[in-house]
């Protein structure tokens, strides 16, 4: 399996610069030895969403990757399994940022799956801090590979883009998958849309995208101020609004499946996301009929194949 580092003017500039040194290589790493994989298309499968812990998988016929690791090592297992998804066939990990509902079930999942875990050196910092046992003894991840945002790789057979994205986190990224003649997009967890999201979003198939809260149900809800000040800036959370109106004046209209993620369970409700996302497709022509669907916490979204 290979991994590929693609020069860097041939994609949208960052307005958010890579905290990496943009020489830093990315290593080849050897695809999994007498594992047979049927045809399917290229597949997106959100397994949970939410702020109790995130994690999806994009898969072809010959690489599958988990996109973070916010579920324990088990329950992760056991919706990879109602899939019909064999653990030993995930070619890696990616990893989006540090916070804990995106890698809670990192370690256990690297070791158990041995298999390469991607992420940028701010965020494996942070997380190896986060993580040291009472000793102060940081735990290593098996196999472990740095990227940068704005620098594109490959993985198997799918080709991975990172762009940077504002939230408070320390080096956090979204993400862009290509394969087959199919792009995916992945954009959570970010305060705003800035102006380098829409351009990496541009063509997606498939459309994976934070719709985290209603506005009014976060400003009247039990959260402290403190809180809520942090979910509603520029480096929080995207709330319906905020969605809505990048559907109605920035988004190219390209994704035959748009996947609202990262709800929350207190501040926002299912429909209220649906009812905005809907509503701002509609007001633009030819948009209307846009399947939109809803990833949550409590149950895995059936796979979207293409």
């Amino acid at each position: 399996m290979k991994v590929v580092q693609q020069p860097a003017g041939e994609f949208p500039q960052e307005e958010f610069p890579p905290k990496v040194p943009a020489g830093e290589k990315l290593l080849p790493f050897p695809q999994p030895v007498g594992v047979s994989y049927g045809y399917m298309a290229v597949s997106v499968s959100v397994l949970a969403s939410g702020s109790r812990g995130n994690c999806a998988l994009v898969a072809t016929s010959s690489t599958r990757i988990l996109v973070d690791a916010g579920l324990s090592g088990r329950e992760t297992f056991k919706r990879l399994r109602a899939l019909g998804e064999r653990t030993e066939e995930i070619s890696a990990i990616l990893i989006t940022h540090e916070h804990s509902d995106h890698v809670a079930g990192l370690q256990r999942l690297a070791t158990k799956l041995n298999v390469p875990v991607f992420l940028t050196a701010p965020t494996h910092h942070a997380w190896s801090r986060a993580v040291r046992d009472e000793d102060g003894a940081i735990p290593e991840l098996p196999k472990s590979e740095h990227f940068s945002a704005g620098r594109g790789f490959r993985i198997g057979d799918i080709e991975v883009m990172p762009f940077g994205i504002p939230h408070d986190a320390v080096d956090p990224v979204g993400f862009t998958f290509h394969a087959e003649g199919v792009k995916i997009g992945f954009a959570t967890d970010l305060g705003y849309i800035p102006r380098n999201v829409p351009e990496h979003l541009r063509r997606c198939s498939v459309l994976v995208i934070e719709s985290n809260h209603d506005l009014e149900m976060l400003r009247s809800g039990s959260y402290p101020w403190s809180v809520k000040q942090r979910v509603m800036s520029r480096v929080g959370h995207l709330s319906n609004d905020a969605l809505a109106e990048f559907f109605s004046n920035d988004y190219d209209g390209g994704a035959e499946y748009i996947v609202l993620a990262h709800l929350s369970e207190q501040n926002n409700h299912p429909e209220r996301a649906r009812a905005a996302a809907e509503q701002a497709l509609s007001g633009r022509q030819g948009l209307w009929h846009k399947r939109v669907l809803l990833a949550t916490q409590a149950e895995v979204l059936e796979p979207i194949r293409l």
